[in-house]
């Protein structure tokens, strides 16, 4: 069958989605929306966990339509939430759900997005109706959990979680991984690797197009005649952040028209404040809180220079994050730390910076030498632009799941 006359009917199966914002639930969407643009016939349906995410206290299954694509929701009550935050309920929960969108939809193949709890309910339904399983894993999620403190890093639960991708990676169709590091750790734990297909993040160009500042936010964070360095994402701990603040107050003792703008939220964010009072910066460090999705074109124009200074950790080395090919996108110049996920997206010297993870001198040092030299950021910029607008459109990115669903429905 021909590309052209290949139309399949895919059911993502999904921990969230929109309206709820995350990394996670922006890719969903993309993704969605280019198969629908292919021609191909795509619909969701989310865990509970969607609902909890939105205390949403809906007595039965919902469905709702979000840019044309319906979306199945499993059935959830808020007031039972000590219940039903427990696994084994998001598994029979989502497994219910399932039966009946199945039944419903009649799709080709189940498409099931990382967390392994997902793919369980998939597995037993896809090999009782003889409906290829296909498992996207964008992150092992017990690593997410050691970072959030759920658990220790090699603990019973961890182990236990670990065993069970591992299980699922066996046994479903065919298997769509985020990035090399993915892929490369699953074949340590003996994954073929034509059981695997890397399926990036990446972006809609039109949508990160260099762009003028935001003046009315310019002028409220007192912003003017500053040089800007900053961050936009969530503040998890990995983030490294602490490092970034450090290493700006070493800059800030060498020159004092610089600002450091930190956009969005998260666990640490009290913390991060609390260390900015100790090094006296509260005039120098603007704390946004979230930005509404709308504006954050015009918040990217405000930056001189974007730092994302992940810290070392086993999550961080083995996935790419989706921020920095944002900046690259939007022709901001990238320092980023030498981690795994960030080698993968960034050529050091040519398309942005590289520093040592979690070396406050090392990053201080690579900004201070930017900011001696503009000729060389626009080479980066201009580099970096080019190489995410050729490699990591969402249009290209897409198309790599017709091999994938051609190998596994016919």
């Amino acid at each position: 069958m021909g590309n052209d006359a290949f139309a399949p009917k895919v059911l993502h199966v999904l921990d969230h989605s929109l309206p709820l914002h995350s990394g996670y639930a922006f890719r969903s969407q993309n993704i969605l929306q280019c198969q629908r643009n292919l021609g191909w016939r795509p619909c969701a349906a989310t865990s509970i966990k969607h609902q909890m995410g939105l205390k949403n206290d809906s007595g039965s299954s919902t469905e709702e339509q979000i840019d044309g694509i319906r979306f199945y929701r499993s059935d959830f009550n808020s007031r039972m939430t000590g219940q039903y935050s427990s696994q084994f309920q998001v598994i029979a929960k989502l497994w219910a759900l399932l039966k009946r969108v199945i039944a419903i939809e009649q799709p080709d193949v189940l498409h099931v997005h990382s967390p392994a709890l997902n793919v369980l309910p998939a597995l037993v339904l896809g090999r009782k109706l003889g409906i290829p399983v296909v498992y996207e894993i964008r992150a092992f999620w017990e690593d997410a959990a050691v970072d959030h403190g759920s658990y220790r890093e090699f603990s019973w639960k961890y182990r236990l979680v670990h065993a069970l991708e591992t299980w699922a990676c066996r046994r479903v169709s065919h298997l769509a991984v985020l990035c090399e590091g993915i892929k490369q750790d699953l074949q340590q734990r003996g994954i073929g690797e034509n059981h695997m297909t890397i399926v990036p993040n990446g972006i809609h160009a039109e949508d990160f197009q260099p762009c003028p500042a935001d003046e009315e936010l310019r002028h409220a964070w007192g912003l003017d005649g500053k040089i800007v360095i900053g961050f936009v994402g969530s503040f998890y701990r990995y983030e490294g952040l602490d490092v970034l603040v450090e290493a700006f107050a070493r800059l800030l003792k060498k020159r004092n028209d610089l600002v450091l703008l930190l956009v969005g939220g998260g666990e640490v964010e009290e913390e991060l404040k609390a260390q900015v009072h100790h090094l006296s910066l509260t005039s120098h460090v603007v704390f946004t809180g979230r930005i509404p999705h709308e504006r954050i074109p015009g918040v990217y124009g405000l930056f001189d220079f974007l730092v994302y200074p992940r810290n070392s950790i086993r999550l961080t080395e083995l996935v790419t994050p989706l921020k920095p090919l944002e900046a690259m996108a939007m022709e901001k110049p990238v320092v980023a730390s030498d981690i795994g996920g960030h080698r993968e997206l960034i050529r050091d010297g040519e398309t942005g910076v590289l520093f040592q993870a979690g070396n406050i001198e090392s990053l201080a040092q690579n900004l201070e030498e930017l900011l001696q030299y503009p000729d060389r950021v626009q080479q980066l910029v201009k580099r970096g632009k080019a190489w995410v607008t050729q490699e990591r459109s969402w249009v290209k990115i897409v198309r790599q799941y017709i091999s994938i669903y051609q190998k596994v429905i016919f």
